[in-house]
């Protein structure tokens, strides 16, 4: 039997499939609320994909008065912060799905330190983490671990994943949903059995 035929068979195979199925060799854009594909270094606000579950994602200080702690806004009618998505290779321009990418809020804080989302440590407290700003732009690797997120499709919308595992070979994470911790009237976001379903309308500021 040729050793070269056999293998060349499978090959020819395996590339009419690619062919065939042209969208197993691209990634998934992530869409805006209008249809069209999200671009990098492009101002959003969030939102929550059910109408009736509070309204955009900001900023508010929480137990001390920095870092500020990512939450969401009560009230539907809120907008929250317009915010921009990094994706982790910066030649990317559009923002595809299960990419990591920084996430970071265009506003400025009376904390000085950048409005880039990461994720804290175990509160004392409570037990929960929280995402909060203050994290570092680019620089992938154990020092920036805690900023990288993606965003994964659920149901009609979207949903906030930490799961750094390709980021840093050396680092041990616990992935998890960013979803919503109701706290006195407020709500935060952390890391979350439930994800918080959410879409992105193009800011308009």
């Amino acid at each position: 039997m040729n050793f070269t035929k056999c293998l060349k068979f499978p090959l020819l195979i395996l590339f009419f499939i690619l062919i065939s199925f042209p969208c197993l060799t691209r990634s998934t854009p992530v869409l805006d609320t209008d249809g069209n594909e999200v671009q990098s270094n492009t101002k959003y606000n969030v939102f929550p994909l059910e109408r009736g579950n509070g309204g955009g994602l900001a900023l508010s200080a929480k137990d001390r008065p920095c870092p500020f702690i990512v939450m969401q806004e009560n009230y539907e009618s809120s907008s929250g912060l317009p915010l921009k998505l990094f994706p982790l290779d910066n030649k990317q321009q559009v923002v595809n799905l299960s990419t990591y990418l920084n996430i970071v809020f265009s506003a400025a804080t009376i904390c000085v330190q950048s409005t880039v989302w990461k994720l804290g440590g175990v509160d004392e407290i409570t037990g929960r983490r929280y995402v909060s700003s203050g994290g570092i732009m680019g620089r992938p690797g154990v020092h920036s671990v805690d900023t990288w997120f993606k965003l994964e499709k659920y149901g009609n919308g979207y949903k906030i994943v930490w799961c750094p595992t390709n980021v840093c070979n050396t680092c041990k994470v616990v992935c998890g949903n960013v979803g919503v911790f109701v706290e006195n009237g407020k709500r935060w976001l952390g890391l979350n059995d439930v994800p918080l379903v959410v879409v992105f309308k193009r800011s308009s500021t």
